[in-house]
């Protein structure tokens, strides 16, 4: 994975979350924020903090926003400051502007503006939950478009003991399996053997309609 540049605006929970682990990736990382105590906060966490506003089109300058792949931009409530921001990085010529947003509205402003992605950590954790507590077989949910997601859920009861061969996932109940969880041995398998037959133990990655997973995840343990 080549080394790329990004730049982080806003320090809250989200912003300097996404900036450790992108420095973490081996990434560069300048994070910046108005507040000093934020800034300090990520100091180990990325190659370099800074204090500013990131609606300052010179000071983004100087901190080579101009060379970045990548801008994300986490300013909380700040609709206004979130919208400059991203104006300002399309002024720059980066290519690629994710957002965070707090609200329906808000979202809708950005992509007005043209970005690549709005990111609403909220209402994405609420729909997560909602959908894991809804199903005792489901672990995650990651939707992946309109109607269709990728979900990791315990083996049903019925599949227990059953192959993969045997089961026939696509054919019968209309969903791929894109990997296997041994959480036994603590491993993730991207290609099972369709012949070993299904653990307790075990969990699956599955990926197809949200109705067709929805009717696999109610075939309960007993």
């Amino acid at each position: 994975m080549s080394r790329k540049r990004f730049i982080v605006i806003g320090l809250g929970n989200f912003g300097s979350s996404v900036a450790a682990t992108l420095h973490e990736l081996g990434h560069e990382v300048v994070a910046m924020d108005r507040d000093p105590e934020r800034v300090d906060g990520v100091g180990r966490t990325v190659t370099r903090g800074a204090v500013g506003d990131g609606t300052d089109v010179q000071v983004l300058r100087r901190l080579g926003a101009e060379n970045a792949d990548a801008a994300v931009i986490s300013t909380g409530a700040d609709i206004t400051a979130s919208a400059l921001s991203t104006l300002v990085m399309r002024d720059l010529g980066v290519q690629e502007v994710y957002v965070k947003v707090v609200s329906s509205e808000h979202a809708r402003l950005i992509e007005k503006i043209g970005v690549t992605e709005t990111i609403f950590p909220e209402r994405e954790s609420g729909i997560r939950l909602g959908r894991r507590i809804s199903n005792r077989l489901l672990l995650n949910y990651i939707p992946l478009g309109s109607g269709f997601s990728l979900q990791e859920m315990a083996v049903p009861n019925a599949w227990v003991g059953h192959t993969l061969r045997e089961l026939e996932l696509p054919r019968k109940h209309g969903i791929i399996l894109v990997a296997l969880h041994d959480i036994l041995r603590d491993e993730m398998v991207p290609v099972p053997d369709p012949d070993g037959a299904l653990k307790e133990s075990d969990t699956l990655l599955v990926a197809g309609a949200d109705e067709a997973l929805m009717k696999a995840g109610k075939m309960e343990r007993s």
